[in-house]
């Protein structure tokens, strides 16, 4: 069946409401940001139903003009110096006044709502809601640094958002969308408080030196083989946190750690995978809280580590899920101050940035986003989405993006996996009905 075409109706750079003052036209990106240049865009965005409000597309614009001046960032691009006597190499965003701005994009899909919702895995053409498939973030030297795509349906309507992984993580991303939303709900400015400080380590810039010559030494382009990608609802989070601790004898184990290793037991099931294989459970983790003194809730850049605890094929399905929640939870609580700086300290000594086909292995999982981010609280006019949906980007085998739920206390988890393992994860009973 051939997918149906979006089609670009109109396109146009947003550039901050206000001009941005000289001393802040210079952001230098840290360890956390530059590790991210490999990667994609971050794209995420929410379906809302029809009808939208009067002016909606002028609306959107204006009020996200006004969002860019506070996070002005998003308006630039990024820029590398580089020198031989000495050698210097370091990456910068240059916010200044002259940039284009962020892109806007309208277009228009002949799908409806069930279109999207109704099949078991996410169509393929939810990716042509986005802008900048493929993009890595070290194209923001030449590409937008966020772009917006609104793609009109024909009962609803997806605000698709991209944003350079290198400029935010996924705290940053959702605050922005955040604000963006409110601006819009006021038809005005609202009282915003964005830190632009990026954290350093003493002694460690800004700028950050780095000890290449060209980008090409750790730029890759990754293209995703052919893999499924579908959403699992997960409505007992509160039992399965019980059946762990009890299992366990702990009343230590989160919610979200016990969902966690439960999906990591069940696709390393489904895998079929030899006894003696090693798999890990890796999670993106937010460092802002966990550092002394801990970085503001606001703090605009990537403040996110991967953690891991890892183990044999044999060990992780032969004991109980309350044996892998606590060794998830144990990943968690160690990763303090000290670890954040060790690991941060050990980077600056040999920087490495992340490449999708090389730092993410077929036998484990990697948890990122977070049900805890405000998604369904950004309406712009419509009331509550009906869905959050991702794109293209940063896809590939043991992919597992959190995202809040639409009823209260439930999660909802997106999966990416070999079309034999998703099958298999299909077929355990024990995967959504766990308890």
């Amino acid at each position: 069946m051939t997918s149906p075409t979006t089609k670009r109706v109109s396109e146009c750079f947003i550039k901050p409401i206000h001009p941005i003052k000289e001393s802040n036209q210079i952001c230098y990106l840290t360890g956390w940001d530059i590790a991210m240049s490999s990667m994609h865009y971050i794209q995420k965005g929410l379906l809302f139903t029809k009808p939208t409000p009067q002016k909606f597309i002028e609306k959107l614009k204006h009020s996200l003009s006004i969002a860019l001046f506070h996070f002005y960032p998003l308006s630039g691009r990024l820029v590398t110096h580089k020198s031989q006597h000495p050698h210097s190499y370091t990456i910068f965003i240059d916010c200044s006044n002259n940039n284009p701005g962020a892109r806007f994009i309208y277009a228009t899909l002949d799908v409806s709502i069930s279109h999207i919702l109704s099949p078991v895995d996410v169509p393929p053409f939810v990716d042509s809601f986005f802008d900048l498939n493929k993009a890595t973030n070290h194209d923001g030297h030449t590409l937008p640094l966020l772009s917006i795509q609104v793609t009109e349906l024909i009962d609803g309507v997806f605000i698709g958002c991209s944003m350079n992984h290198c400029i935010g993580d996924g705290t940053s991303f959702w605050n922005f969308f955040n604000v963006w939303s409110e601006i819009f709900q006021h038809e005005n400015d609202v009282h915003v408080h964005v830190s632009h400080n990026r954290w350093f380590p003493n002694g460690y810039g800004p700028p950050t030196n780095l000890p290449f010559k060209h980008h090409e030494e750790f730029i890759n382009k990754y293209e995703s083989p052919n893999f499924r990608d579908r959403f699992f609802h997960f409505t007992c989070i509160a039992k399965l946190k019980q059946k762990a601790n009890k299992e366990y004898k702990t009343t230590k184990i989160s919610s979200f750690q016990a969902l966690s290793a439960h999906v990591w037991r069940c696709v390393t099931r489904a895998r079929g995978l030899r006894d003696d294989q090693k798999t890990s459970c890796k999670l993106a983790i937010n460092n802002r809280l966990r550092m002394e003194p801990p970085l503001p809730k606001e703090y605009f850049g990537n403040s996110v580590d991967v953690v891991s605890t890892e183990t044999s094929v044999k060990e992780l399905v032969e004991n109980d899920l309350g044996w892998a929640a606590w060794k998830v939870h144990m990943s968690v609580v160690n990763h303090d101050d000290r670890e954040v700086r060790e690991m941060i300290q050990k980077w600056l000594e040999d920087p490495v940035v992340y490449q999708l086909g090389r730092h993410f292995d077929p036998y484990s999982i990697t948890v990122s986003s977070s049900p805890r981010f405000n998604m369904y609280g950004n309406e712009f006019g419509m009331g509550k989405a009906v869905a959050v949906l991702s794109g293209y980007a940063n896809k590939f085998d043991g992919n597992v993006s959190s995202y809040e739920g639409y009823e209260p206390g439930t999660i909802d988890l997106a999966l990416t996996l070999t079309p034999h393992a998703m099958m298999a994860l299909e077929s355990d009973p024990h995967f959504l009905n766990p308890l």
